[in-house]
C-alpha cells in the first residue's frame, strides 16, 4: 500500500511547481518589458546622438575652418589716401590672377601717390591702378616687382550666384585690424535679398547701379570695401561695396556687387583691351576720359545715400 501510495504521489503534479508557477509568469512579463523599455530608450538616445553629431560635428565645423584657410592668401590690405575728415586709408582687394592682380573698390584710397598692399603673410608690395571701370565700382591693381611670384586667386569668371537664405562669409580690412601678417577680419551671415540699387555716395552719383546681394551681416563697415563674399564652402559670390545708407530709412545696408557683373571689365583690363562704358548721364559729344581722380575730401562732404529702384503705385482712375 505504500508503494501504491508513493507512485500515486510521485506520479502526479508537485506542489511546489504549482504555488510558484504565478511567480515566475510574472516575473517573465516585467523582465520583456524592461527589456523593451530599454532597447527603445537605447535607440531614441543614440538617435538623438547622432543628430547631435551631425548638427555639431568636427566635419561641419572643419569644412568652415577649412574655407576661412583657404580664402585668406587671397585677400589683401591695401594703404592709399585718407586718414582725414573720418575717411578711412585702408582697404581691401582680392587676388585675381597669380601675377599679382587685385581687384577692389575704386575709392578715395587709390588716390595716392603710392598704394601699398599687404599680403597675409605680411609680405609688402607697392601697386600701381592698372584700370577701372567707375560704373562698376572697380578698380584693377597690379603689384611692383612681383615678377616671377605666384599668388593664390580666385578666378572671377568662376564666381557663382547664390540665392535668399544661403549662409556666406564676408572678408575684409574692417577696421584696419590687419596691418601685417594678421587675418582678415570674417563676418558670418545670410544673403536677406537680391534686389537692384540706385546709389549715391557724398556729392557724387554712384558709379554703380545694377544688382546686388543684400546681407543680413555688418559686412559693409570702414575700410571692409573690396572685400570679398563667399559661399561657406569658398566659392566666389560678389565684392563688398562701399558704406551706403538708405535715403528714407536712415539705416545703413550691407551688400556685395556680384562677381558676375564684374568679372568681364576685370578680364579686359588685365589684358589690356579694356574699353570703358559710357555714362548715359555724360554728353554724348564729351570725349572719352579716365576716372576723375577726386580728392579724399571730396567723400567726405556727405554722408553716403541709397534709393532702391521700385515701381509706382498705379494711377488712380477718373
Amino acid at each position: 500500500m505504500q508503494s501504491a501510495e508513493c507512485k500515486v504521489q510521485s506520479g502526479g503534479p508537485k506542489p511546489s511547481v504549482k504555488s510558484y508557477e504565478p511567480r515566475l509568469a510574472v516575473a517573465t512579463l516585467l523582465q520583456t518589458r524592461c527589456r523593451r523599455f530599454f532597447l527603445h530608450f537605447s535607440l531614441f538616445t543614440l538617435h538623438s546622438a547622432l543628430c547631435t553629431c551631425l548638427l555639431t560635428s568636427p566635419a561641419a565645423a572643419q569644412t568652415t575652418r577649412d574655407t576661412i584657410a583657404a580664402v585668406q592668401p587671397k585677400v589683401v590690405k591695401i594703404f592709399g589716401a585718407g586718414g582725414i575728415k573720418s575717411l578711412a586709408a585702408h582697404g581691401t582687394g582680392f587676388f585675381v590672377s597669380k601675377e599679382g592682380h587685385i581687384a577692389t573698390i575704386w575709392s578715395h584710397v587709390l588716390d595716392a601717390d603710392v598704394v601699398s598692399v599687404v599680403l597675409s603673410d605680411g609680405r609688402r608690395f607697392t601697386a600701381r591702378v592698372l584700370g577701372a571701370e567707375p560704373q562698376l565700382a572697380l578698380a584693377v591693381l597690379k603689384l611692383n616687382n612681383a615678377e616671377g611670384l605666384e599668388f593664390p586667386f580666385f578666378q572671377a569668371d568662376e564666381a557663382v550666384s547664390a540665392g535668399t537664405g544661403t549662409r556666406v562669409l564676408g572678408f575684409s580690412n574692417m577696421f584696419n585690424v590687419a596691418a601685417g601678417d594678421e587675418p582678415v577680419s570674417v563676418v558670418h551671415g545670410v544673403i536677406a535679398a537680391k534686389t537692384t540699387i540706385e546709389a549715391r555716395r557724398g556729392v557724387f552719383d554712384s558709379p554703380y547701379s545694377g544688382p546686388v546681394f543684400v546681407v543680413d551681416g555688418v559686412t559693409n563697415n570702414s575700410g571692409a570695401a573690396g572685400g570679398v563674399l563667399t559661399t561657406r564652402d569658398g566659392f566666389l559670390l560678389g565684392m563688398i561695396g562701399l558704406e551706403l545708407r538708405n535715403a528714407k530709412s536712415n539705416t545703413w545696408m550691407n551688400y556685395a556687387i556680384p562677381v558676375k557683373e564684374l568679372a568681364s571689365s576685370i578680364q579686359q583690363i588685365i589684358s589690356g583691351k579694356f574699353e570703358q562704358k559710357r555714362d548715359p548721364r555724360d554728353d554724348e559729344n564729351a570725349p572719352s576720359v579716365k576716372p576723375r581722380r577726386y580728392r579724399p575730401l571730396d567723400f567726405a562732404r556727405r554722408r553716403s545715400s541709397i534709393r532702391f529702384n521700385r515701381t509706382p503705385p498705379p494711377r488712380k482712375s477718373g
